[in-house]
Parts: C-alpha cells; structure tokens; sequence
C-alpha cells in the first residue's frame, strides 16, 4: 500500500515562505505533497470542490495555512472527512493572532486540528503521525526523529554542564 499524499493549501502565494518548511519536512518522510494556492474568500467553489474531492484522489490529510480571517482550513473542512490541520499565518496586522482564534474557532462538528502560529514543521509532523497510523514504515520513521531530537537535547545539555563546570 502506498502512502496517502498530503496536500498544503495556502490561501495566499506569500505564504509560501511558511509552508515551505511542511513541505520540506513531509517529502524528509517520503510523503507525496501537493501544494495549491486556494483562498477560501475568493475561490471558495475550487476550495470546496477540492476538499470534497480529496479522498478519492487519494490525499489522507489537508494542511492549510491562512492569515488574517483565516476562514480557509474551516472551508475545506466542512467539505471533507479528512483530518485538516490549520496554521495560522502571521501578518502585520495582528501578529498572527486573528490567524490563531479563526483556525481554532470551529463550529462542532467541523475539527480542524491548528499548530503554532507560522507552525508549518509541526503540521508536517502531525500529517505525517496521522498517516502512520497505517503506515508502519512511516511509524518507524517518526520514531527516528524523536530519538534525533532527545540526542540533540542531550549533546546541548552535556555542553551546557561543560560551560557550567568552567565557571
């Protein structure tokens, strides 16, 4: 079986500086990622018909990254089963903020699961953890990168007690 592709949708191309890192992080896994420019104001029937068709063209998870009224990842939402994950985009206006409570602000029964604002990586990785969970290569793969970061956390805390021993 093959692994289910992610799309990342952005509802502006100036995103694209965020949502560079989920795309990084997804194809570092080995992920199929398709990345579209859709706004949820201005094209809402391609954004509808899109998410309305994204099962059965085989994505497993729908990442979207607004800013400002960030209505985008509630609007693919609504049209589809698959997991959505929101990122609230940073902007000028409000730092982020608006992006943050409109992603999160979802009537019951439209999820939408939101990261960090500007938190693209972590989308990638909880993509990539909802695929796992029929993916067993995937699972493995996930696990190298925790294990990666406790030696990161490890080498940073052996240098800090070096410093700490020189003082």
């Amino acid at each position: 079986m093959s692994v289910k592709k992610v799309a990342v949708i952005m509802g502006s191309d100036s995103d694209f500086p965020v949502v560079s890192a989920a795309v990084k992080r997804l194809k570092s896994f080995s992920i199929p990622v398709e990345v579209h420019v859709m706004s949820a104001h201005r094209t809402p029937q391609a954004a509808s018909e899109f998410s309305s068709g994204a099962a059965a063209n085989g994505f497993g998870v729908i990442i979207a990254a607004a800013g400002k009224a960030a209505h985008l990842a509630g609007v693919l939402a609504a049209n589809t089963t698959l997991p959505v994950i929101g990122i609230p985009v940073k902007s000028t206006t409000l730092d982020g903020l608006d992006a943050l409570l409109a992603t999160v602000q979802m009537p019951s029964g439209i999820p939408v699961a939101t990261v960090a604002i500007d938190g693209a990586d972590n989308a990638a990785i909880l993509a990539a953890q909802i695929l796992a969970l029929s993916d067993e290569t995937l699972a493995v793969k996930l696990s190298e990168l925790k294990q990666q970061m406790a030696e990161g956390v490890a080498q940073k805390d052996a240098a800090i007690q070096a410093k700490v021993q020189e003082l």
